[in-house]
């Protein structure tokens, strides 16, 4: 009997007899997946014939206590930066999705991870639907990697991969990219919705099954968010976000999803001719070309997961040439820098109604936590009076609509990594700030409780 292809949708469970963009049950775009009716899955090992139920293969359950958890020891794969956003490294049988822009790095720094993980753990299988292996080889010579048990795969069948995986029993699987890959059980194209959820699914078994770590590399969408069903993202244990601006030498892995520790770690790197090279303190990079006097910037005290930052926010303000004023903002939200303005100018008596405001995080990273609020506050106050801020002064703090300084987490953290990069003053919430400590490893520590304040502090 030939089987009856449908699309069924993930939302809902409509079938429909052909592939539609959104769902016509309950509206949800991209939601319809092709599956086969009556189609008999082959025959496994055991003699049973699902093909899902290899994941089951410990058949017993067993006691919490009774857990070893000496069998999943972190491996290490050899760059700090990974391990920190990974959580402290690889975890067996953990399956890891790394996505990112064309080009931004993300086959140099799995190869560099590749060549140590197989010189101190064991082989490494590197599958590429990609590149051939000469390319690989070429990029590896670049790197300075030696002779290694690192084996090279130039594959795009899902069943071939898994055969060499069967057969080398590596000690880590990376595949280059998830969306090249395909299942001859499906007659869509690779990248296909249908093939990326089988492939995803197929090497989550393999992984879990046989305990071993597998990467996977993603492709993204133009708008950023990774390509192919939201599943993708639900299956794996980890995501990881590559970011970075082309035209600066400095990267950033980022930690969205962990289940195996904190979501929302950052790892920093810089690009360098023979491969991306850890950077130890970020601080110092993204602070190297700050120029002290001048109006509109100020430091900022941020945490990216567990690591503690500190970053320029500049600002510029200008008179609006054209009647409507402009508001622009790169590495922060600019609803955000919106709302900012308009308490700047209600609780603080600024006028920008007809100016125009850009907002920038030097270095191009990307800060998302409300912690910036008062660095933004005070980078543009200093433009509109034309006074620069202190050189040696930190801040942090949220502002709220009624220009309140709210209390942020991990003051200490911030305090301690701006006294370590040499600033003498940290301006920051007054509920940050425990009775009867003023000083706080050489900082003087400047409590506000409003706008006005901040900027009486900032500004004299």
């Amino acid at each position: 009997m030939k089987p009856k292809v449908v699309f069924v949708c993930q939302e809902c469970g409509c079938q429909a007899p052909k592939w539609m963009g959104r769902c016509t049950e309950c509206g949800a775009w991209n939601s319809l997946v092709e599956e086969r009716v009556g189609e008999p899955a082959p025959a496994a090992a055991g003699g049973t014939t699902n093909r899902y139920s290899q994941l089951g293969a410990s058949g017993s359950a067993k006691l919490y206590a009774e857990v070893n958890l000496a069998d999943a020891v972190r491996l290490s794969t050899g760059i700090d930066e990974f391990d920190r956003v990974l959580g402290g490294g690889v975890v067996p049988g953990s399956l890891v999705l790394l996505g990112g822009e064309p080009g931004i790095g993300k086959s140099t720094l799995l190869l560099q991870a590749a060549a140590h993980f197989a010189r101190e753990v064991g082989p490494v299988l590197y599958a590429s639907g990609e590149e051939s292996e000469h390319q690989i080889k070429s990029r590896g010579d670049r790197l300075g990697i030696g002779d290694t048990p690192l084996y090279l795969l130039s594959e795009t069948c899902i069943e071939r991969i898994l055969e060499e995986i069967a057969r080398l029993k590596p000690s880590l699987v990376i595949v280059d990219s998830v969306q090249t890959v395909f299942s001859i059980k499906f007659q869509s194209a690779p990248g296909s919705i249908g093939q990326v959820r089988e492939a995803a699914t197929q090497f989550l078994f393999a992984a879990k099954g046989q305990n071993i770590p597998t990467v996977l590399v993603g492709h993204i969408t133009k708008d950023g968010s990774l390509a192919g069903p939201k599943v993708l993202e639900h299956v794996v244990d980890t995501v990881l976000y590559f970011e970075g601006e082309r035209h600066h030498s400095h990267r950033v892995v980022r930690a969205v999803k962990n289940r195996f520790g904190a979501a929302s770690e950052l790892g920093v790197f810089e690009m360098t001719g023979t491969g991306l090279r850890p950077v130890a303190n970020p601080s110092k990079l993204f602070l190297s070309e700050r120029a002290t006097g001048t109006p509109g910037s100020a430091v900022l005290c941020c945490v990216e997961g567990s690591r503690p930052l500190l970053v320029e926010v500049q600002a510029l303000v200008s008179v609006s040439t054209y009647g409507n004023a402009r508001r622009m903002a790169i590495g922060f939200d600019q609803n955000r820098v919106s709302l900012l303005l308009a308490v700047l100018e209600k609780r603080a008596g600024l006028s920008l109604a007809g100016d125009d405001v850009y907002v920038n995080i030097a270095g191009g990273m990307s800060i998302e936590e409300p912690a910036a609020d008062l660095s933004i506050v005070a980078a543009v106050a200093s433009s509109v009076r034309n006074r620069s801020l202190a050189a040696s002064t930190a801040m942090f703090g949220e502002v709220g609509l009624s220009g309140e300084i709210r209390g942020i987490p991990q003051a200490g953290l911030r305090i301690r990594e701006a006294a370590q990069m040499g600033f003498t003053r940290v301006v920051m919430p007054a509920s940050n700030i425990d009775p009867g400590e003023s000083v706080s490893g050489g900082c003087e520590l400047v409590g506000v409780r409003t706008v006005g304040e901040a900027l009486d502090q900032l500004l004299t």
